[in-house]
């Protein structure tokens, strides 16, 4: 696409953004929106990367950083600067990024250094942690945004509180109550995850852990698996978990012994990760996009954390927040299996790209009746 035709430049450069970020992607080819794709390469591992565009049929991304890893510090100096480049030469008049990443952080940065407005999706989520680097990230882009599209009313009124002018909040719903509401029946048509593991639907959880302040940190890491594994041996569910490269590398790197109760598998596909989602009994995670997913699909989850920046999962009576203590886990889980499923989805009625490109003007009028929370 050529830079003249370019009314928005879509940042990212994780699996989540990809993701929350594909419906977005459909409504400006649905609208006929000139948009480009800069992928920052924050994730740079097919099984996190490729494979995703390649499920979810989007193009190819317009311009690939390819940035990598390093520091925070380092990586993101590096994406502001290479962002930098390629909106100085497409001139785009708005510039969305999505969520807490360094990805976020860097386009918000370089966007609003330049003459083009930001638009941050998923605005307004607080952990109230400033020890986590997202908390920074999103606080950040919240404060750079032109455009802030809170997934719910929480969230807005956490950037009311902020000071940020209400003219640049619009509620628009969660971009992933689309993206599971299109892709749940084709994971449930095309996904042979179950087969490939011997697992049945309701007879298995769920474990994901990859955040830096549990997989970088032995005594907690240790503590988390110990308490899925005991949680297993009492109830005689099978765990699965689907282990990030991070969290992998941190397994060899600290000796970790993960217990038998613990089934290891490769990072899946969206897909299949999603079939897995919506076929087990219970989901065990430290990720707040796979907090509301779970909410989503109507699983039960219970959050390997201290905090959590979705609340809504937990007022609805989806989620638990239990810490990594094994004791806690197990009553969390307990808890957990014994909660009616049949609580409200808190994020939207899956229009909110639609939302976002009628918010920048550059899509159809869409009410927001629908939008909960």
């Amino acid at each position: 696409m050529s830079a003249d035709e370019t009314a928005i430049t879509i940042v990212l450069g994780t699996r989540p953004e990809i993701i929350k970020l594909a419906p977005v992607i459909d409504a400006c080819e649905q609208s006929d929106v000139g948009y480009s794709v800069i992928h920052t390469g924050q994730h740079y591992s097919d099984e996190l990367d490729t494979v995703f565009f390649d499920q979810l049929e989007l193009p190819t991304p317009d311009h690939n950083l390819a940035i990598g890893s390093g520091s925070h510090s380092s990586q993101t100096g590096a994406m502001i600067g290479a962002i930098e480049e390629v909106l100085l030469d497409e001139s785009p008049d708005v510039v969305l990024v999505q969520g807490d990443t360094n990805s976020v952080l860097a386009g918000s940065v370089a966007a609003s250094k330049l003459d083009c407005e930001v638009g941050h999706v998923e605005a307004g989520l607080r952990s109230f942690d400033r020890s986590m680097p997202e908390e920074i990230n999103r606080v950040f882009a919240d404060h750079a945004a032109d455009h802030l599209f809170a997934p719910t009313e929480q969230a807005a009124q956490y950037l009311r509180e902020e000071g940020i002018p209400v003219e640049r909040i619009t509620v628009t719903g969660n971009t992933i109550v689309d993206a599971v509401t299109c892709y749940r029946d084709l994971a449930a048509e095309k996904s042979r995850v179950l087969d490939s593991h011997d697992l049945s639907p309701d007879e298995f959880c769920l474990l994901t852990a990859h955040r830096a302040e549990n997989v970088d940190d032995p005594e907690r890491f240790s503590s988390l698996l110990r308490g899925v594994a005991e949680f297993a041996a009492r109830s005689g569910f099978d765990v699965i978990y689907p282990v990030h490269p991070r969290a992998r590398d941190r397994i060899d790197a600290f000796d970790i012994d993960v217990p038998d109760e613990v089934r290891l598998t490769e990072a899946q596909d969206f897909l299949d990760f999603l079939r897995l989602e919506s076929t087990a009994r219970l989901v065990f995670t430290d990720s707040g996009g796979v907090q509301e997913e779970a909410c989503i699909l109507g699983t039960p989850c219970v959050t390997l954390r201290d905090n959590t920046e979705r609340p809504e999962t937990v007022a609805v009576g989806a989620n638990r927040i239990v810490g990594v203590e094994p004791a806690e886990i197990v009553a969390g889980a307990r808890e957990a299996l014994d909660t009616p499923t049949d609580w409200e989805n808190p994020f939207g009625d899956g229009r909110s790209a639609e939302r976002i490109l009628d918010a920048v003007g550059l899509g159809p009028v869409v009410s927001v009746e629908g939008v909960t929370g």
